[in-house]
């Protein structure tokens, strides 16, 4: 039984942890705002980061307000009897209409010319460069719940789609799903390559020199992933050696990106700080996850989204 629940205070990278507090004003247990050195005082704990902390703290659960759980140590809470839960299924909408931005955003050259409205340069693209997205392809890495949030959008704005995934079964808004061991297939023939799974042991390093150099020449690589799916030197090295079009990457292996990277300043780079998800309700669906494993804990039910 849940008596206490902390909301740890990492949560303001996404939203002040007050108002998840507030949203949860309702439910029987109480909910209070902690720090690193409190989560002792609380028998479940809403986090966006993870502390070594948390794993001698007592707990009974972690909810994770990210669906990526990497920064997890599974065997860790799997011995501890911690209970860990994360949130995907709520990013489908916001992630693809964010994938559907940066497509856009290539295909009518609007990136390039917000840098040319900061220079206050009055001047088109070159006259062959902005294209159409209907007719393009999209190939999307990974058919979860981000995948399929991306396929849609992309389905909606007359794109040829097809994708990656473990189990090639048939997927809304794709015409052909690839198994994973034809991946350069999928990606050699793709005007843009959207990358959606989680980081694993299988996924680490999915996107390499070989992959890159599989993939059109004027591919546009989009990764709202794991920025350790992609091997973010061989990225760099193929872009500067025009090997691809361009790159939206909203991910990266060291976050926030270090300033001395190269992906900053190069032209054909969109550079997001890890902000596909971002919604003015991501309160209120962590809200609505937390309010039903609380039913599911009083009803001795399996809890939703367990991933220990």
């Amino acid at each position: 039984m849940v008596t206490r629940i902390g909301i740890h205070a990492s949560i303001e990278a996404l939203f002040p942890p007050e108002v998840l507090r507030d949203r949860l004003a309702a439910v029987d247990p109480e909910v209070v705002v902690v720090d690193t050195d409190e989560v002792d005082a609380v028998d479940a704990l809403v986090t966006f980061a993870y502390e070594d902390a948390f794993l001698d703290a007592g707990l009974d659960w972690i909810h994770s307000v990210q669906a990526g759980i990497d920064r997890f140590p599974l065997e860790e809470f799997e011995a501890a009897g911690i209970n860990l839960t994360n949130s995907t299924g709520t990013h489908g909408d916001s992630v693809g209409e964010t994938v559907a931005g940066y497509m856009l955003a290539f295909a009518r050259r609007l990136h390039e010319f917000r840098s040319k409205q900061e220079r206050k340069e009055w001047a088109w693209a070159e006259w062959d460069a902005p294209f159409t997205l209907s007719g393009s392809s999209l190939c999307v890495v990974g058919l979860g719940t981000l995948g399929r949030g991306i396929a849609a959008r992309a389905d909606a704005l007359g794109m040829d789609v097809t994708g990656v995934k473990r189990t090639p079964t048939p997927v809304d808004h794709v015409d052909t799903v690839h198994p994973s061991s034809e991946l350069h297939e999928a990606i050699g023939g793709a005007k843009f390559v959207a990358l959606a799974v989680p980081l694993t042991d299988e996924t680490e390093g999915l996107i390499g020199a070989e992959e890159l150099a599989r993939m059109r020449a004027d591919a546009v690589l989009v990764n709202v992933a794991r920025g350790g799916v992609v091997d973010q030197s061989a990225l760099a090295d193929a872009l500067r050696a025009d090997d691809l079009g361009g790159a939206a990457l909203d991910v990266f292996e060291t976050e926030p990106l270090p300033a001395d990277s190269p992906l900053w300043d190069m032209d054909d780079v969109i550079v997001t700080p890890h902000s596909a998800a971002a919604h003015r309700e991501y309160p209120d669906r962590m809200a609505a996850l937390v309010r039903e494993n609380l039913r599911r804990i009083d009803d001795g039910e399996r809890l939703a989204n367990g991933v220990v």
